[in-house]
């Protein structure tokens, strides 16, 4: 049974820890990350992109995959299934109606009134049906879906306040420094902007571009009140050299 993100985020953020949200890229991610965090009893979110539901022929057949997938392999720790990175109301909505536990609506992009009031009308939606949200301020900077982000724009403190006091989101992904993708050096979190925000909104933060954040960094992110790490990038470069490895040195060989 799918589960709702907010109260394994609460509970990892009340006792230090985070939950890790794995994208899900095809139908062996599935298999793989829900197999992982059944052997390490660990609870998981599963993250689906716009490029995800494109090529894995949409909403409701990712969210029967999960949940055949769950059963098939007696998964008993909790699952989320997140659309990740939702860029419109219409595509939340139809996350919510295909039966996904947990969306995030990134308005980032928008002006900040028209982020909070899509955001609050996705709210008072999503947990009609026991279903969580994550909203994002300020810009991560990095390619997200073929969309290309060149600069860092910090969250604004004030409007992140306003933002969750407003719309009783569940967790925000403010963007303090993370990068999707791969870093050209070492990630440079702002820690002091997270931990006051932590202070502010009382809500759990999400860290976007976990790939190549160093653990010292994750800690510290945690203890700043960071309670939902997404990771992608990494499992995609392992995919990757793990293909290349077993693949024919020779075209055309089998």
């Amino acid at each position: 049974m799918l589960v709702s993100m907010k109260d394994m985020l609460q509970h990892a953020l009340r006792d230090g820890y985070a939950v890790g949200q794995f994208n899900i890229n095809n139908l062996e991610w599935v298999g793989a990350v829900l197999s992982t965090a059944q052997q390490c009893r660990s609870p998981v979110i599963l993250g689906v992109s716009g490029g995800t539901v494109k090529h894995m022929l949409g909403l409701k057949c990712i969210h029967d995959i999960v949940v055949n997938a769950m059963e098939y392999l007696h998964i008993d720790v909790p699952v989320a299934l997140h659309l990740d990175h939702g860029t419109s109301r219409e595509a939340c909505e139809a996350a919510i109606a295909a039966g996904f536990s947990s969306i995030m609506f990134d308005g980032s992009h928008l002006p900040f009134r028209e982020n909070l009031a899509i955001t609050r009308h996705l709210v008072t939606l999503a947990h009609s049906k026991g279903i969580s949200v994550e909203a994002e301020l300020g810009t991560i900077a990095g390619s997200e879906d073929g969309i290309v982000n060149s600069e860092v724009i910090y969250a604004d403190p004030q409007e992140c306040y306003t933002l969750v006091t407003e719309t009783q989101v569940d967790c925000l992904a403010a963007a303090l420094g993370s990068t999707h993708g791969l870093y050209k050096g070492k990630a440079r979190l702002g820690f002091t902007e997270m931990k006051a925000i932590a202070e502010q909104v009382k809500v759990p933060l999400v860290l976007h571009g976990g790939t190549g954040i160093a653990d010292e960094d994750m800690r510290r992110a945690i203890a700043c009140g960071t309670a939902k790490i997404n990771v992608n990038t990494e499992n995609m470069y392992a995919w990757c050299q793990q293909v290349k490895a077993i693949s024919p040195p020779t075209p055309g060989t089998m």
